[in-house]
């Protein structure tokens, strides 16, 4: 353990200079050279990408143990760097058509993308309180300002106030639930604080409020119920690139944190949150699947179909201790960590969909623009039918394979009542993901204008919805990774 060795924080470090850079290049640049900025952007991404390669060697300590390096922090940032990349690919005709690009300041969508990015890797690699919360606040100050970039659109607007009024609410209950851990334990380094909370010496009923107020901060950044209210009108009111921008990548690192926060730090207590997630698991699925079903408006249903699956993936969270035994805990966080993993997957493909079909001075936002999809191009709408089947859960997509691994670690506990309700409430969730696949099937299409899009994103777009195929048939090698990282991750 070496507090001065900086090699585990090279990823953030060039990250940081990269954006810098990536900023004054773009203020010299006209609008007809945007494309460079572009370029530069995924260019980072690719260095990232070869420098967190090193991430998945033993776990690294350094800041004082502040900031960790280890297999599970690898392999999120590289699936968050394939989830800011291809969002960027997907965005690229759209932001350039609603004029975001525009002006001397016009780069700014990829500079924020990419602190929105750098906030997630804190997140990832944070084992101090305080990091995590800096992270959490650099994804989050990103983010409010993306919603409301396009600026003079007043729907983009009002989603950047709710969005940012009720993420500092939450970042209050989560700031005041760190103090009260801090009160009790004496700490904000999550090992020490596990063993403070594991001697039995602390105060349980400090300890115990403390938990919840930080359960109710992780829940409002996973978007689950009862902390849900503003994913459906951000996610509609935001352009659909930020759109995709917030429920992509940002899902890694709030699954990553809850891992930090309540499995590494407060494992000990793991009884107590796990009923809270019980809650909130079940709360989600049933509000998220039910509501979903009257919308019209495909991000609006997307958002619920978020809450529900957000909720699904916290069934795995909930099942890695059982009256005291912790053996079956690897396994279901990894089942989880699967699930968000191919969720994110899948909803890049949906949202990709989605920006295809817009074109300037249109947004194909509504379930009725999809209608006759298989006769204006019978390969995207495939693609589109293989992303609904993988977000209901039918084989032989990666979705089916998905639930199925959290369904057997639910299983695992003896809660069959539990399992139960989840697959009941899925197949409620099956009526409005299939509903979108009977528009493009079975309905004449609303809009005959042909479909127009680069050769990158057609490509992106295509091997997309490939993965979600090839992930569904051949599930083992990813599920494998995601089980060795966390097993490595949580005896390191």
């Amino acid at each position: 353990m070496n507090n001065t060795n900086l090699i585990p924080v090279y990823p953030e470090i060039f990250l940081l200079i990269a954006t810098s850079a990536i900023l004054l290049i773009d203020m010299f640049l006209s609008e007809a050279k945007r494309n460079i900025t572009y370029v530069l952007t995924i260019g980072a991404l690719v260095v990232c990408a070869a420098l967190t390669m090193n991430d998945f060697g033993p776990t690294a300590y350094t800041f004082n143990n502040m900031f960790v390096s280890d297999p599970m922090s690898g392999l999120l940032k590289l699936f968050s760097y394939i989830a800011i990349g291809m969002t960027l690919i997907y965005s690229r005709q759209y932001v350039g058509d609603r004029g975001m690009l525009g002006g001397t300041l016009g780069g700014e969508f990829y500079v924020l993308a990419l602190f929105s990015l750098l906030g997630q890797m804190v997140m990832i690699s944070g084992n101090n309180f305080l990091i995590i919360y800096l992270g959490l606040e650099l994804m989050s100050l990103s983010l409010y300002a993306l919603v409301a970039l396009r600026r003079g659109y007043s729907i983009s607007t009002e989603a950047a106030m709710k969005y940012f009024i009720l993420g500092a609410l939450a970042s209050g209950f989560l700031l005041y639930g760190i103090s009260m851990l801090y009160g009790a334990t004496g700490s904000l380094d999550l090992t020490e604080v596990a063993k403070a909370t594991a001697s039995g010496t602390v105060n349980k009923t400090v300890l115990v409020f403390g938990v919840v107020f930080v359960v109710s901060g992780l829940a409002f950044k996973l978007g689950v119920v009862p902390f849900h209210m503003w994913v459906p009108d951000v996610y509609q009111g935001a352009p659909t690139a930020v759109t995709l921008l917030l429920g992509g990548a940002p899902k890694l690192a709030a699954f990553a944190i809850t891992i930090r926060l309540l499995v590494e730090g407060l494992f000990p207590l793991a009884l107590d949150w796990q009923q809270m997630i019980t809650v909130l698991a079940v709360l989600s699925m049933a509000i998220g699947n039910i509501t979903a079903i009257v919308q019209t408006n495909i991000k609006r249903m997307l958002a619920y179909s978020t809450i529900a699956q957000m909720g699904f993936m916290l069934l795995g969270m909930l099942s890695g201790v059982v009256n005291g035994n912790v053996s079956s805990a690897a396994n279901a966080y990894s089942s989880a960590m699967f699930y968000t993993v191919t969720y994110v997957l899948t909803t890049l493909g949906t949202f990709g969909l989605i920006m295809l079909l817009a074109r300037s001075g249109f947004e194909a936002e509504n379930i009725d623009d999809l209608k006759g999809l298989n006769q204006r191009s019978p390969w995207f709408a495939f693609m589109m039918l293989i992303l609904m089947f993988s977000l209901t859960g039918i084989p032989p997509t990666v979705g089916f394979y998905a639930k199925l691994s959290v369904l057997q670690a639910v299983l695992g506990t003896g809660q069959i009542w539990l399992a139960v309700v989840s697959v009941l409430l899925s197949l409620i969730g099956a009526f409005y993901y299939l509903r979108v696949v009977k528009a493009m099937y079975f309905d004449e299409p609303v809009d005959t204008a042909k479909i127009v899009a680069n050769g990158d994103m057609k490509v992106a777009l295509s091997v997309n919805g490939l993965a979600v195929l090839v992930l569904g048939v051949l599930p083992g090698p990813l599920m494998a990774v995601c089980a060795t990282a966390i097993v490595k991750t949580l005896t390191s």
